[in-house]
Order: structure tokens, then C-alpha cells, then sequence
């Protein structure tokens, strides 16, 4: 597409195709560098996993080579004034991971090894100390590991402050309008077109952040890097008298606990639900629905006297080795990607924003996330 033919309003610096978290964090930071920005997403900003998720800041259940970033993401929430303009609610608190059974007591102790080692301060405590810490929960624990870096934020609340940050830096948001094709555009750059425009977005750089729907998009790049998508079941129950003050977790990962302000109970852990977010609708499935309750009834019994009052399904997407893809997709340094990162709430803005450093010239260490690490691009690339 030449210029004559392109809208002035419609041809932008970068394009950035999906507005969570990290799509979003990328794009404040490249306004303010001065780049001229557009944000597209197909639903409003932050209804996918981003907006749904449990908003726990954690470093317990965080990949072990993430933690550092993780740190820096949780810091970040912390102090969201001093960057994003406005307090989103992030409450700092203790976590405790917890053990039932000896074989979740070895992992505990392992998980807690292999994260001190790299920069989480987090230590195994006695039953009688985690009871302390927490008196609500079974005292017929184990062990415990507790980690003074905690926390969670209502993630209800970050959208509304993303949209009024990223406004007043300048930043173009296109909501509700799904991605149809990528293709490189005649003089360089490439051309974005979406179902409601007769007219495609024209970026001269593109970073696709699009989480459980990158897979699709990076074969329009020319990468075939397989994503899978967990569809992960998240409970609240109506508000109760406080029965924790932590964020409460078990050692295999199959729950999470939180209390907010308000009194009610956030339940996760990653129980699925299923679906195909490409055909259409995901669902809860009833066994786990229930498994997660009951597991969660078993490890704070007080929640047996709370009622469920809504479920829902959050997306998220891992990568073969379940570790990020964040970088550069081209030698020419026009396509970049950002996402698939574990518990990537915690770590979402951190890893925003080292992606507009690197677009902007900066040097940050990226090494760990390469895309290339996967696929190399094919002929099959974007055509114009």
C-alpha cells in the first residue's frame, strides 16, 4: 500500500496487536519515548487474561529463572503512581506455599532451593510457624515455605488506569477490533487489517502481544512455534469476617488464596476448564469446579462456611519450554514479540517495559527469551 493511499491518521511508528498487560506496558513506554503508537486489540483492553486473571503478584509460583523479573514487575504494581499515573491497589502481603504430604514437602523444599537461589527470599518454616503466620489454616501441614515478597492486586481495577495512562501519552487504542492478517506493505512496514476497517493500520514496526492467540499470528510472520493454551478456572466466594492475611498456595501448584479488602476469596490454582478460543466459548468443567473448592475448604477450613458466587475462565499461553518469547522476530528489527510468560501478571509491566527499551535502542538482556529459539521464519512469511 503506498502513502497516497494510506490515511495519515491510520499509518503509525509501531503497531502493537493486543492490549494486556505487557501489550500495554509496551506501548506507554514507546509514547513516551516518542514513537507515535497504536494499540489494537480484538475485545476491550484487558478482557482476556490480563483483566480475568487472579492478580496475584507471587514469587512462589513463578518460573525460577523468571524471579529477578518477577521482582522488578511486583515493585513496579507497588509503586504503579509513579509510572502509570494512578494507585491500581497492589497489596503488598506475606505468601505461604504449603505441604500435606511428603511428597509435596519434598517439592516444597526443592521449589524453595532452587528460587532462594535465585533471589526470592523465601524460607521453610515449621507447621507451628506457619500456623502463627496464618491461623486459619489446617494445622495438620507439614512445612511451609514463606516469602516475605507477596501480594495481589485487584485486576478488575487496571484497565480503566492503563486506558487514561496511555491516552494521555498520545497512544491511538483501537478496541473491540479482531486482527484478520499481518502482510508486509509495499515500501517497508507492514499493514494490519482488522474486521471493522475498510482501511488496514499501517506500522512501520509491529510487536505482536496477543498471548494465546500468537501462534496464529506468528505463522503470518513466517514462525511455527506451537502455543498452548490453559484455560484456567477461577472461583470468589461472597465476602467473609478475614480468614487470612496472606496469599496461600500449595506446593503442586493446584491452588491459590487470596482475601481482598472487600472479604471475599479469590480461589485458583490452575484447575481447566475447556474449550476453543478460536471456535467460539470456553467452560467450566463441574469435577474440577469442585475439586478446587473442596481443596481449597480442606486447606483453610473456615471456607467451609462461604458461598460460591461466581466463576469464570482465564486464558493463558506457555511455550514448548514455558518460558517467554520476547524480542525481535526480524534482523531488521521491525517485528517484535512479547508474551507467553509464567504467572506474567506479576511480571507484565517489567517485561513491557524491557521491550521498549530494547525498541528504542536500549541494550537489555533479552537472550533468555529469544523467539528464534523455536523456529526460524519460513518462506511462508507475510506477503504483500
Amino acid at each position: 500500500m503506498t502513502p497516497a493511499l494510506q490515511s495519515r491518521a491510520d499509518v503509525f511508528d509501531i503497531v502493537i496487536v493486543g492490549a494486556g498487560v505487557m501489550g500495554a506496558t509496551t506501548a506507554l513506554f514507546l509514547a513516551r519515548g516518542g514513537q507515535k503508537v497504536a494499540l489494537i486489540d480484538r475485545q476491550d483492553m484487558f478482557r482476556a487474561a490480563s483483566g480475568v486473571n487472579a492478580g496475584t503478584l507471587t514469587l512462589h509460583m513463578t518460573r525460577a529463572q523468571l524471579i529477578p523479573h518477577a521482582i522488578r514487575g511486583r515493585e513496579m504494581w507497588l509503586n504503579s503512581t509513579a509510572w502509570l499515573g494512578e494507585d491500581v491497589g497492589a497489596l503488598a502481603t506475606p505468601g505461604l506455599s504449603m505441604a500435606f504430604t511428603e511428597a509435596e514437602e519434598e517439592l516444597l523444599r526443592q521449589r524453595a532451593r532452587v528460587r532462594q537461589d535465585m533471589g526470592a527470599p523465601i524460607e521453610v518454616v515449621s507447621p507451628q510457624e506457619a500456623v502463627r503466620i496464618e491461623p486459619g489454616v489446617n494445622p495438620t501441614l507439614r512445612a511451609a515455605a514463606y516469602c516475605a515478597l507477596d501480594g495481589h492486586i485487584p485486576a478488575y481495577r487496571v484497565g480503566g488506569a492503563y486506558a487514561r495512562a496511555l491516552r494521555q501519552a498520545g497512544v491511538t487504542i483501537i478496541e473491540n477490533s479482531p486482527v484478520e492478517t499481518i502482510t508486509h506493505a509495499t515500501g517497508g512496514g507492514y499493514d494490519v487489517r482488522v474486521s471493522n476497517r475498510a482501511q488496514p493500520v499501517h506500522g512501520h514496526r509491529i510487536v505482536l502481544s496477543a498471548g494465546a492467540w500468537l501462534e496464529k499470528m506468528l505463522g503470518w510472520l513466517g514462525y511455527n512455534i506451537p502455543i498452548r493454551c490453559l484455560i484456567n478456572q477461577l472461583v470468589v466466594t461472597e465476602t467473609l469476617p478475614p480468614v487470612m492475611g496472606s496469599v496461600l498456595s500449595i506446593a503442586n501448584g493446584l491452588l491459590s488464596l487470596k482475601q481482598f479488602a472487600n472479604g471475599s476469596v479469590l480461589i485458583g490454582g490452575g484447575w481447566q476448564g475447556e474449550g476453543n478460543i478460536h471456535q467460539g466459548g470456553t467452560r467450566v468443567i463441574p469435577e474440577n469446579l469442585r475439586g478446587n473448592v473442596r481443596l481449597a475448604q480442606y486447606v483453610v477450613p473456615r471456607l467451609d462456611e462461604a458461598q460460591v458466587l461466581r466463576v469464570w475462565l482465564g486464558l493463558e499461553s506457555e511455550t514448548p519450554d514455558a518460558m517467554p518469547l520476547i524480542g525481535a522476530l526480524t534482523p531488521d528489527d521491525d517485528a517484535f514479540v512479547v508474551g507467553c510468560v509464567h504467572s506474567g501478571f506479576t511480571s507484565g509491566p517489567y517485561m513491557g517495559r524491557l521491550l521498549a527499551e530494547r525498541i528504542l535502542g536500549g541494550n537489555p538482556d533479552l537472550s533468555a527469551f529469544d523467539p528464534t529459539r523455536f523456529s526460524t521464519p519460513t518462506a511462508t512469511g507475510p506477503k504483500s
